[in-house]
């Protein structure tokens, strides 16, 4: 009988190197695109109503709370085009401890920032949708229905790009423990 080693040869390194950096590089890009959509979303997420004489606007740029997750999308996207820029033209031709620790932390404090954001406004987004009856903060999601849905959308693709940037992170560790120098 053959031993596992002989029917299951490891994979070559260049082979676990073009694997690291293709997947590298796709979730980077989906990391982009899910942090474009929720920020634009939610730039463009407004709704006015008309209560008796009253007319009655919801925008996001209304709550601080709603801006600084539109901010940390924002950021978290240039900041992973950059990644991915650096990943492209420095990164597939060098297997640097340095360059592949860069990228673990650069993705460690992206997910952080964008948690924040996600948390800040997922706060607010359960406040406008149950209210606070000890506070007297009434809900308003049953007045505001498309600005409370677009804006729950906008913080899904959030999380989305958290569990990207998640993943990115773990690899990225994985990845420079394997590295000896």
């Amino acid at each position: 009988m053959e031993n596992y080693e002989n029917k299951y040869p490891p994979n070559s390194p260049l082979k676990t190197k073009k694997i690291f950096f293709g997947a590298q590089i796709f979730l980077r890009v989906l990391t982009v695109g899910a942090t474009l959509a929720a920020a634009s979303i939610m730039v463009t997420n407004k709704q006015s109503i008309s209560i008796g004489d009253f007319d009655m606007e919801a925008k996001y740029n209304y709550s601080s709370a709603f801006k600084f997750f539109v901010y940390a999308n924002i950021i978290a996207c240039v900041c992973s085009v950059l990644s991915l820029f650096f990943l492209c033209v420095v990164g597939r031709y060098s297997s640097n401890p340095g360059h592949i620790f860069f990228l673990f932390l650069h993705d460690l404090i992206m997910m952080l920032l964008l948690l924040a954001g996600c948390s800040a406004a997922t706060a607010i987004g359960f406040l406008g949708k149950y209210g606070n009856t000890y506070s007297g903060w009434m809900p308003i999601c049953d007045r505001f229905g498309k600005f409370c849905h677009r804006g729950t959308v906008s913080v899904m693709l959030a999380y989305l790009s958290v569990i990207f940037l998640l993943i990115l992170t773990v690899s990225s560790a994985n990845k420079s423990r394997q590295i000896h120098v």
